[in-house]
């Protein structure tokens, strides 16, 4: 049951928020979500938003909606794959995620970033250093997209000029 068949004055009915429950508990099994990406996927199912809040709610009180638990579990999934914290920090801002959420689990890494991007650029690039601007370019490019700070990159490539 869809809310297109309520009007809007009413308040969602037990068997509408049990739905949307039932349909939020199944993407939050597949994944951790935000409670904004959890609402745009609830409102393409259509959901309407007004009915959203009653349920989001209930989740994060019973602690199966965390955005705390999915920062720390995204940070550590993007860290693994060789992304840097500006790309993981705008990434976690596009799902809704506060600041205030991300920039501890970013700081408690603040000391091994210069460590995973010397292994990413191993990786990508060899120990090699660059032979040339061209080349010292488009490792600074590439590393620059994956999300590492151009101060931090300038000094892993140690390029003279």
């Amino acid at each position: 049951m869809i809310l297109d068949d309520h009007p809007a004055s009413t308040l969602p009915d037990a068997d509408l928020l049990a739905e949307i429950e039932r349909a939020a508990l199944r993407l939050l099994a597949m994944r951790e979500h935000s409670r904004l990406e959890l609402s745009r996927k609830l409102v393409s199912r259509g959901f309407e938003v007004a009915a959203l809040a009653p349920v989001l709610d209930r989740l994060e009180a019973e602690g199966a909606l965390d955005e705390a638990r999915l920062v720390e579990r995204y940070v550590a999934e993007r860290v693994e794959k060789g992304f840097g914290p500006l790309r993981i920090q705008a990434e976690l801002n596009d799902k809704g995620v506060a600041d205030t959420l991300i920039e501890p689990q970013l700081r408690h890494l603040r000391e091994a970033w210069p460590e995973h991007l010397a292994a990413l650029h191993a990786r990508r690039f060899g120990d090699a250093p660059p032979a040339d601007r061209a080349s010292y370019a488009k490792r600074a490019r590439f590393l620059a997209r994956r999300g590492f700070p151009t101060d931090m990159v300038r000094r892993l490539l140690r390029w003279n000029d």
